[in-house]
């Protein structure tokens, strides 16, 4: 028998698979889906030879997380091409702002708003160790660099409110942030939403936003491989039913939502009560397309970003943001767009490309959005319909088919409020334990939240192998150690 099984085979529960199997458990993963990976998953979405990223595709902190910055990903074989821009925003008329990886670089094509941008983000950039640190915590200890949190806070609470305005005279810069802040699928001038475009923004400048070659799924398969070195099996096509089956196994991890501990265990009335009022948030309608060429953005400048937000201006981003918030569709929904093929010609065959695009949508949406998609890439790259030899939809009410994670389409597993970006699941000291002796969650429904880090898995690894097994090592110690 097991001494540790996770469930769910996303980068968080096979990050805590690691951890645990690193330290001499003998550690199982049971996957409900055919394929291992979760949200970090690749497949033939289009035609055959075109490969497409299920969820995530583009990977901030595949190089900055304290579990990834420890794991290593180059050193297990995944290769990380990184685009001179980190992403790009689009306005119309042929103009576009972009965060590239050189800050001076991005300073000088921001015109009046350069310095500003500046002064926003260099001094973040300079610390940006204890900026992931403070973002990627479990945010319940005290920074080991009050002032560089310090720092961080006081942009968050400039941006999170009134203020946000002030900084910028022009809509480059403007739609610059509001799009990136996007990310957390909430009004831009939230807590969560700033907080997101602080670190994403500082990233985008420190090792910019890199794209895995052949697809995500590259870091599932180099995370598999290491999990199996130290002795760990991964079982797919196994949905788990009940904790029963688990009889007798020191510790369970659960990267799952809330609703599916729910689910598959009997816990405490006060404890279900709690759960029940965790709730899910804005959610993406997901659209693949085959191309026969690259986007034809009319800012040519786009065609080296590996990351696209298309939206329009700032207080275009608000009023979508505000309409997905409260229940309805945008005529122009807000796109996230990734362009592997700006650094990874094998995702299609020949000269051909494939595109990668989600529209904010609200949750339980079961509208195919794609036309609107279409539309809105159109109107900044004029003949994209013409490149477009296959599509693939997968509608918001259709994403927990392939992950039950995402709950009415929300790919972020929970909405980002304030409240639910700190207290997630539940208002609890130890977020990742749970009633149930040995029982812990490890999902993106835990801080530090959404993201392929594999931080929620290693906080919650840590801590088991702590309270279950009488461990204490630090896991960058654990996860540098030969092997």
């Amino acid at each position: 028998m097991a001494d540790a099984v996770v469930v769910g085979s996303g980068p968080n529960g096979l990050a805590a698979a690691v951890l645990l199997a690193r330290a001499g458990l003998e550690v199982e993963v049971f996957e409900a889906a055919d394929r291992a990976g979760g949200g970090c998953r690749t497949a033939e979405l289009t035609l055959p030879g075109y490969h497409h990223d299920v969820c995530a595709g583009a990977h901030p902190m595949a190089l900055a997380s304290p579990f990834f910055r420890a794991f290593d990903l180059g050193a297990h074989g995944v290769e990380l091409a990184t685009p001179a821009i980190s992403y790009g925003h689009p306005l119309d008329g042929g103009v576009a702002a972009s965060a590239w990886r050189d800050l001076d670089r991005t300073v000088e094509g921001l015109g009046r708003d350069g310095a500003t941008w500046r002064r926003l983000f260099a001094p973040l950039v300079r610390q940006w160790e204890a900026v992931v640190e403070l973002g990627m915590s479990d945010l319940r200890r005290m920074p080991r660099d009050p002032l560089s949190a310090l720092r961080f806070g006081r942009r968050l609470l400039e941006q999170a409110s009134p203020l946000w305005d002030l900084r910028f005279r022009e809509e480059r810069a403007a739609a610059l942030f509001t799009g990136v802040s996007a990310h957390a699928i909430m009004p831009p001038r939230q807590f969560s939403a700033a907080g997101v475009a602080l670190l994403l923004g500082t990233l985008a400048h420190v090792g910019g936003w890199p794209i895995p070659r052949g697809g995500s799924q590259a870091i599932v398969d180099a995370l598999i491989a290491d999990l199996e070195r130290h002795g760990g099996r991964v079982h797919t096509g196994h949905r788990v039913d009940s904790l029963d089956e688990f009889a007798g196994v020191r510790t369970v991890l659960l990267d799952t939502a809330p609703t599916e501990l729910l689910r598959i265990a009997r816990v405490p009335t006060a404890y279900r009560h709690r759960l029940q009022r965790y709730r899910f948030g804005g959610a993406a309608c997901k659209v693949d397309f085959a191309l026969s060429g690259p986007v034809p953005w009319r800012a040519t400048e786009l065609a080296a970003a590996g990351t696209v937000h298309v939206v329009g201006t700032r207080a275009e981003a608000m009023a979508v943001e505000r309409l997905v918030a409260s229940g309805r569709h945008a005529e122009r929904p807000y796109v996230l767009v990734i362009q592997p093929d700006v650094v990874d010609s094998s995702r299609a065959p020949g000269d051909n490309h494939t595109l990668y695009a989600y529209a904010h949508v609200p949750n339980g949406s079961g509208r195919d959005v794609s036309p609107d998609v279409v539309a809105q890439l159109e109107r900044f790259a004029p003949g994209f319909r013409d490149l477009i030899q296959a599509t693939h939809v997968r509608p918001a009410a259709r994403m927990p088919a392939h992950n039950a994670n995402y709950v009415g389409g929300d790919i972020a597993a929970g909405a980002m409020t304030l409240a639910q970006t700190i207290f997630r699941p539940t208002p609890r000291w130890n977020p990742y334990a749970t009633p149930l002796p040995g029982v812990y969650l490890c999902s993106a429904a835990t801080p530090p939240g959404p993201g392929v880090h594999g931080m929620c898995g290693m906080h919650a690894a840590t801590r088991a192998l702590r309270e279950q097994f009488g461990i204490r090592i630090d896991p960058a110690v654990l996860l540098g150690a030969p092997g």
